[in-house]
């Protein structure tokens, strides 16, 4: 068993009391990924990898996801305009990771993984984290964190094979191959490709502008075609980055 929440407490005590335990923490949001797929992948992507990595060591265990994200944004996620996106403020981000950090710290865990599965959430984590490391020396507690996104972990080869008419970015890959070939491995029933909406990557100019233009995102949501998105290429990316992850993992905490 490797989610700590399905544990009793007395087992889960028992796992963590002496500090060696690793912690890995999804952090996701909810939003909308096109009208082809389910508005959590962002949640449901992190939490099946940290949940493969989990599966190679009995150190390592994983919490409950953060599902509420930093507010999406157009040339990343398609922007906070569409009906299901539903976002909390950075401030609010930050302060539940702190929290979160502190009460597992406080349990006996001194090492931790944060799995990011939303590019807008990067730096409020940075800040939660930072915060709570603060608060816990205040306590005498020293810990540890590590931070990551899982897509920084398929490898140069594997974009050849999933990209091969060229990667045009991970910044519009919202909604496109990376993430629909994910579901279609982890949660097919929650892709419907039929739906998906054949367009160009899209295109942004060199700025942002606030309050964010509705017309620069096209009107699907998503800002690539996931046309060439498959089970395959889902399984090869999900096993390139349990893969990756596990490594970063065992070299620092186990």
């Amino acid at each position: 068993m490797v989610n700590l929440e399905l544990m009793d407490w007395q087992t889960y005590a028992a796992k963590v009391k002496d500090g060696n335990a690793v912690i890995m923490l999804p952090i996701g949001a909810i939003e909308q990924h096109g009208p082809h797929m389910s508005m959590n992948p962002d949640v449901l992507i992190p939490k099946a990898i940290s949940e493969g990595v989990a599966s190679k060591s009995s150190a390592i265990l994983v919490a409950p996801p953060i599902s509420y994200g930093y507010k999406s944004q157009v040339k990343s996620g398609g922007g906070n305009f569409f009906p299901g996106t539903t976002c909390i403020n950075g401030k609010t981000l930050i302060d539940v990771v702190k929290d979160v950090l502190v009460a597992y710290a406080r349990h006996g865990n001194r090492k931790f993984v944060l799995v990011n599965g939303h590019f807008e959430n990067s730096m409020f984590l940075v800040e939660g984290i930072d915060l709570a490391l603060e608060h816990l020396r205040h306590e005498g507690i020293q810990a540890q964190v590590m931070l990551l996104s899982y897509w920084d972990y398929v490898t140069k080869d594997t974009i050849a094979t999933v990209f091969p008419d060229g990667f045009t970015g991970w910044d519009v890959e919202h909604g496109g191959v990376l993430e629909t070939s994910l579901m279609l491995h982890l949660h097919p029933e929650c892709v419907n490709m039929e739906k998906v909406v054949h367009h160009h990557p899209a295109t942004f100019p060199p700025y942002d502008i606030f309050p964010p233009e509705p017309s620069w995102v096209p009107s699907s949501g998503t800002l690539s075609s996931a046309k060439n998105a498959s089970e395959e290429y889902g399984r090869l990316l999900f096993n390139v980055c349990v893969e990756g992850i596990f490594g970063s993992v065992s070299e620092r905490f186990i």
